[in-house]
């Protein structure tokens, strides 16, 4: 009788705080290992039965509909929104890179069975909220009709921990792990300390007081091994068989990802759509200036109703390409049918006095000393996820080429307007002093008033130049023809701006850095500097691919 009155009393708290029109309940979830997951639902009155939107999150449900949310519930959805498990309100411990595929099979299982839901369910959500989307997408729950991830990515190596070119995104992670799982009681330091802590291996306890069992697992496999191949969305991909609309930004951390996996959907024949904006990792926060206009932002919330309309209801709703994307510098919205754009011609411009499509005759090498002690800071970029802390986004880059670690190339100033769409890669040559060590590349915007703005940025740790699965170590003194991935843009080089393109060998905090000594990854206690070379024209002429669209 006791524990009766007690839900009940949860339940009129809970009505208590939603808008008029709205019910409010509170549900334990149970998962197929007894143990049980805190959800709240909320409903229309006037709808006994009816699809459900699921919302999956570990940053607290709290008790109250959301009013981005609240649209649905006037349309006719019912929302659950569910704590995962070990977080707020749920049971468990909390083991983000295991547990949501079967903790969102079940929770799917249990809707179904509910006497509120006609067995059609949509999930929906950001960020975490979005990856655990894709993780119950996997298990082809029979329930699950339609997702719609945003800013998500589909790989936990290379989007959460790893970076295409092998080196740890150590700012991103910290930053997340000292906001959501520090010690009770602990009030964790200023991020520029808990970022140098040495050996990597001890940051999760500066960052958060306490051993941070995904951190000191990530840092356990720094290659992509086995271990993160068994839990990638992006290896099993062909098992996701719902549609899926997902949404990214150009300044996000996980763009190219969301981009990928729009491509590799569409070539198995699934139903995918892909928008991607002039956005950091919350595209709720604009940057400074409107640097992109009063057009850069989209109506997120009707595009999420017409898809769950469509894939939840039967629909009719407004057809649609199946990628829009914002093209920076002209500023509009364009839509396209693939990516990367069929149309976009790779072109090579060449690394040298100026930064041209024919590489320079005379052949010479640009050197720099890399000390780890003194890394080249990061400026914007797709960091995440405090800005107060560590800003994103597009920013001025002079300070950081005024760095004698930094070597800087330009093209002459365009006479007409260039667009480049697409990935972005650099073919150095390299050598160094060190058997391991990073080069970096940065591309970038020089309007006439001479700002440089970053577009986009990527890192190759040497270790990795034969593949992010096969360590090998350096030769010193040896010439390497390297290829760095520095990410994905859609950018219009304006008539009178210059393309320019910054080499190094660290971008810090936005990754680790390497302290040169070859040693096991996330245990150096101390740097060596390395002397770093950049062969550029003749025989061994360095360059960048730009995907140029005519």
């Amino acid at each position: 009788m006791y524990r009766l009155a007690a839900i009940v009393a949860v339940l009129v708290e809970i009505a208590s705080a939603q808008p008029a029109g709205v019910v409010a309940q509170q549900h334990s979830v149970p998962m197929r290992d007894g143990v049980l997951l805190s959800a709240n639902l909320f409903r229309p009155p006037a709808v006994e039965r009816g699809p459900v939107l699921l919302i999956r999150t570990p940053y607290g449900k709290g008790r109250d509909l959301l009013p981005n949310h609240r649209h649905f519930v006037e349309q006719g959805y019912l929302i659950l929104v569910q704590d995962v498990r070990g977080r707020y309100a749920s049971g468990g411990v909390f083991e983000p890179l295991g547990q949501e595929g079967a903790d969102g099979d079940d929770t799917l299982n249990w809707i179904g069975r509910q006497p509120w839901s006609n067995g059609r369910v949509g999930m929906l959500g950001g960020s975490y909220l979005g990856i655990v989307q894709w993780k119950a997408a996997l298990t082809g729950n029979r329930y699950l009709k339609a997702i719609f991830p945003v800013v998500s990515g589909y790989d936990d190596y290379l989007d959460r921990f790893g970076s295409t070119g092998g080196a740890l995104k150590l700012g991103n992670r910290l930053l997340w792990m000292s906001a959501n799982l520090k010690a009770r009681g602990f009030k964790p330091p200023d991020f520029s300390l808990f970022v140098n802590t040495l050996p990597v291996v001890d940051a999760d306890l500066a960052a958060t007081g306490q051993r941070v069992a995904m951190f000191q697992t990530a840092l356990a496999h720094p290659a992509y091994d086995g271990f993160w191949r068994s839990i990638s969305t992006r290896e099993r991909l062909a098992d996701v068989k719902v549609p899926v609309y997902s949404v990214g930004g150009w300044y996000d951390n996980f763009v190219q990802s969301d981009l990928e996996a729009f491509s590799a959907l569409r070539k198995l024949g699934r139903q995918a759509y892909t928008l991607i904006g002039p956005w950091p990792h919350n595209m709720s926060m604009p940057f400074e200036g409107e640097p992109f206009g009063p057009n850069a932002r989209a109506p997120i919330g009707l595009y999420q109703l017409r898809w769950f309309d469509r894939w939840l209801r039967d629909k009719t709703v407004p057809e649609q390409a199946p990628l829009r994307i914002f093209v920076m510098g002209a500023n509009v919205w364009r839509e396209e049918r693939e990516w990367p754009l069929a149309r976009a011609v790779p072109s090579v411009f060449y690394l040298g006095e100026k930064m041209e499509r024919r590489p320079p005759k005379k052949a010479r090498v640009d050197r720099f000393a890399y000390d780890p002690s003194k890394p080249v800071p990061t400026r914007g970029g797709g960091v995440c996820c405090n800005p107060q802390v560590f800003p994103w986004g597009p920013m001025d880059q002079r300070e950081v080429e005024k760095r004698a670690d930094v070597l800087v190339y330009s093209t002459p100033v365009l006479e007409r307007d260039l667009e480049v769409t697409g990935p972005v890669k650099a073919n150095l040559f390299v050598s160094t002093s060190a058997t391991d060590t990073d080069f970096t590349v940065k591309l970038v915007d020089v309007y006439p008033d001479g700002r440089a703005m970053n577009l986009t940025d990527g890192i190759l740790r040497l270790r990795y130049r034969e593949g992010l699965d096969k360590a090998v170590l350096a030769e010193p003194g040896k010439v390497y023809a390297i290829t760095v991935d520095a990410g994905v843009t859609s950018n219009v080089f304006r008539a009178g701006h210059r393309i320019r393109v910054e080499i190094s060998s660290s971008n810090f905090p936005r990754f680790d850095r390497n302290l040169n000594t070859g040693g096991p990854i996330g245990q150096e206690r101390r740097g060596v500097t390395a002397q770093q070379a950049v062969y550029v024209g003749g025989s061994q002429a360095s360059a960048i691919m730009l995907p140029v669209v005519p």
